[in-house]
């Protein structure tokens, strides 16, 4: 029996870098999952990795997170056929181009801004009382290390992070006395078309697939998750570092890995 057997879990990003392989680590967990992404293409392609795990239940949901109706839409699907959410994964990402600020249009400033941050209270609106009908309601807000401070160049997307941040942990408290329990996932350094495109000179070989990740995430996803309000670094299971690489990175003692 899995780790999430019978959890109904929303993941947006589903179909791509990490939230592809959270929805296939879910769907061996035990998970239903309902995979979200723009593309209906990529959806499809999912749906066939699943299939070949022998994983034939995902619904799949054509979905744009920077607008707030398709959450509301989507809401009331999910009320009328299931009644609850479990755990919402809320992943879906977007770079945006790397430039000076007083460079940047404002239409893909506004639509960096509107994926990173504006998505998360789409979501909060949308989702809320479907986690808060869950026995155990669970919130999963991925972030990154560019919240962490100001870097030339990342002012959207760093700007959207920080702010989705304090979202979270201000939501977080809000729902303290409730089953629901809302947390903040840094992945790190992991190999993955968004890690490529800001650092286009760096060695992929030397990051983990965002499959060494995905334990963190089934821990927080967890009934018996406890964390509120947490902002957790994703532990890199299974994997270790290239020779001459060690220095970069962190050796946990129960044998995992954290960016050094």
């Amino acid at each position: 029996m899995g780790l999430l057997e019978g959890r109904l879990a929303l993941i947006t990003g589903a179909t791509r870098g990490i939230g592809r392989a959270v929805a296939l680590r879910f769907a061996a967990e035990g998970a239903d999952i309902l995979a979200a992404a723009r593309s209906n293409d990529d959806l499809e392609a999912l749906d066939d990795a699943l299939r070949a795990n022998g994983y034939d239940r995902a619904v799949l949901v054509p979905f744009d997170v920077s607008r707030p109706d398709p959450g509301v839409e989507l809401s009331n699907i999910v009320h009328e056929r299931y009644g609850r959410l479990d755990v919402l994964v809320s992943n879906a990402g977007m770079l945006g181009t790397l430039m000076p600020v007083s460079q940047m249009e404002p239409a893909e400033f506004e639509q960096v801004m509107a994926t990173n941050l504006h998505a998360l209270q789409y979501q909060l609106y949308a989702f809320h009382d479907l986690l808060r009908a869950s026995d155990a309601g669970r919130l999963i807000s991925v972030t990154s290390g560019a919240a962490l401070g100001a870097r030339p160049y990342w002012a959207p997307y760093g700007a959207a992070k920080a702010a989705s941040e304090f979202v979270l942990q201000a939501y977080a408290m809000e729902v303290r006395g409730t089953p629901i329990r809302a947390n903040i996932l840094d992945p790190g350094r992991i190999r993955t078309d968004m890690r490529a495109a800001a650092f286009p000179g760096e060695n992929p070989e030397r990051l983990p697939e965002a499959a060494a990740i995905t334990g963190t995430f089934v821990r927080l996803a967890q009934a018996d998750c406890t964390l509120n309000g947490a902002r957790v670094r994703a532990e890199i299971e299974g994997w270790q570092p290239i020779a001459g690489d060690e220095d970069n990175w962190t050796r946990l003692e129960n044998g995992h890995y954290l960016p050094g």
